[in-house]
């Protein structure tokens, strides 16, 4: 996309050159857009999808909060109790905080992971609740049939990790809100855009 995007304004670039530049610039970009990103809601939503990656099948779990953001993905071998509990410690880590509510699927790893690493946090295992985190996988999805598949897991920690705080940013809920406060948060968007990937027009 951001091939064409450039040449509709005259910049001819190739696929490669853009990769390159994901490569060298996305994580600091991320990394920034995480540093400035407000406290997340503190109702965590987890769940886990298959990936087929070379011919073996990985777990890709991720966590989102209530208003759909996502808090974090961890790319495993496993789907078991370990799996989720690193994924749990990992998820405190990074939040700084443990949530007031954890909402999963029936699988008995959350449980017995969250047992052991947050034992006072309220537990929701039910299908029906879970959507915020199942809806979540779609745009992996959708980047995996572009990608034709990815190559390594490492491959999706990595792209994810990039994408995820980008996607944050953009999430601005349009459904949810009146048409001025929707242009007035995307053009804040596109503020905080700019200063982090340094990309500010000149006046």
């Amino acid at each position: 996309m951001v091939e064409e995007m450039l040449a509709a304004r005259g910049i001819t670039v190739s696929y490669e050159t853009v990769r390159q530049w994901g490569l060298k610039f996305g994580r600091d970009i991320a990394n920034r857009l995480r540093r400035r990103a407000p406290r997340r809601g503190d109702q965590w939503h987890l769940d886990e999808v298959v990936l087929a990656i070379g011919g073996k099948r990985h777990y890709l779990w991720r966590a989102v909060d209530k208003d759909g953001f996502v808090l974090d993905v961890l790319v495993q071998s496993r789907r078991d109790a370990k799996a989720a509990k690193r994924l749990l410690r990992k998820l405190m880590k990074r939040q700084g905080v443990e949530p007031r509510v954890l909402v999963t699927d029936k699988l008995k790893s959350y449980a017995a992971a969250k047992r052991e690493t947050m034992p006072g946090v309220e537990h929701r295992q039910h299908k029906g609740l879970n959507n915020r985190a199942e809806n979540s996988h779609q745009p992996t999805r959708r980047r995996e049939r572009q990608m034709k598949r990815f190559k390594s897991a490492r491959q999706v920690q990595r792209f994810l990790s990039i994408h995820d705080p980008i996607a944050n940013l953009f999430n601005l809920r349009r459904d949810h809100r009146p048409i001025a406060d929707y242009r007035t948060a995307r053009a804040q968007a596109f503020e905080t855009w700019a200063e982090v990937a340094g990309a500010r027009l000149a006046a």
